[in-house]
């Protein structure tokens, strides 16, 4: 268990359980609580610089799920998609008797955290998106699997490749853009969670990634073509807070949301709040050194009512 969160335990959903891991006092004895998704090929782990300092400065309850095709929750069977995770964090927030919580969602797990938000308005006082939840622009004419491979990059290419041992896998991330500036214990052990050994006793030092290349593929093209997930941002009523990367996820000077998508929904949605997190990449907003995990911090406490 990583000292950031207190305990992880097992919830029943359809097909078997889903790992949930808990950062703080128990539900019933939380002055709040989030509920908070993690993106396409990422684990609970995306939220441990955050669940740490949130602890710190609250005494709210912060529940982080590996979503089903990830980490140990990868041993959930399909279907995949934006929907079925939807019915998983429902699944969550019954078993734990959570009536209403605060949704947080990184990548595309803001695009899930809208769609609960927009169906079931009911189980949510508040919205945090960092990095993701509006259109993402599709190209017509182009693969849509070579868009993903654009997006999602290493990511996606890392699913299925066995590595000599766990300091290759990890001198790979060193050389992505993303992850070239402040390392620290919390991006390491968030790039190691899903790695498991390949039981070969002739490479006993051999791991991979545990993470569903189908899961990451299927979830993917969602988010490139499905209109409810797309138009879902626009139907929730709740408070909501969007944190916005300075930079892409090459550490580059194209951020995932381009200025002209968030242009558009600042004018459509006025009453939503839009804030820029100068110095950061798509990764580097939420995990690790440096100012991103404490302006979602600060954006959860908002709207947690502890600002």
């Amino acid at each position: 268990m990583n000292d950031a969160f207190d305990s992880a335990c097992e919830i029943p959903v359809e097909g078997g359980t889903l790992t949930v891991a808990r950062a703080g006092p128990p539900v019933d004895r939380a002055e709040g609580v989030v509920l908070a998704v993690h993106g396409i090929a990422a684990s609970h782990l995306a939220w441990a610089t955050v669940a740490r300092e949130l602890s710190a400065t609250t005494s709210s309850c912060l529940l982080a799920p590996d979503l089903r095709g990830r980490g140990p929750s990868a041993r959930l069977p399909g279907p995949y998609g934006i929907a079925a995770h939807v019915a998983d964090l429902l699944a969550v927030l019954d078993f734990v008797a959570a009536d209403s919580v605060v949704l947080a969602g990184h990548s595309m797990g803001a695009y899930i955290a809208a769609r609960l938000a927009a169906e079931h308005p009911e189980r949510v006082s508040g919205l945090v998106l960092i990095d993701g939840g509006l259109p993402l622009p599709y190209p017509s004419g182009e693969d849509p699997d070579d868009v993903l491979l654009a997006v999602v990059g290493p990511s996606l290419a890392r699913l299925g490749v066995t590595f000599a041992r766990a300091e290759e896998y990890l001198q790979m991330w060193r050389m992505h853009p993303a992850f070239a500036g402040p390392w620290d214990k919390d991006v390491e052990a968030y790039l190691t969670y899903d790695l498991v050994g390949i039981d070969d006793q002739d490479r006993p030092d051999a791991v991979k990634s545990t993470t569903s290349a189908s899961a990451v593929r299927i979830d993917g093209l969602e988010l490139l073509d499905n209109e409810p997930t797309w138009t879902a941002l626009m139907q929730v009523q709740v408070p909501v807070h969007i944190l916005l990367a300075e930079r892409g996820v090459l550490d580059d000077d194209n951020p995932l949301l381009p200025p002209k998508v968030v242009q558009e929904f600042r004018a459509a949605r006025p009453d939503a709040h839009v804030e820029n997190v100068p110095d950061t990449n798509h990764y580097s907003i939420l995990l690790g050194p440096g100012r991103g995990a404490a302006s979602v911090t600060s954006a959860l406490r908002s709207a947690l009512g502890n600002a």
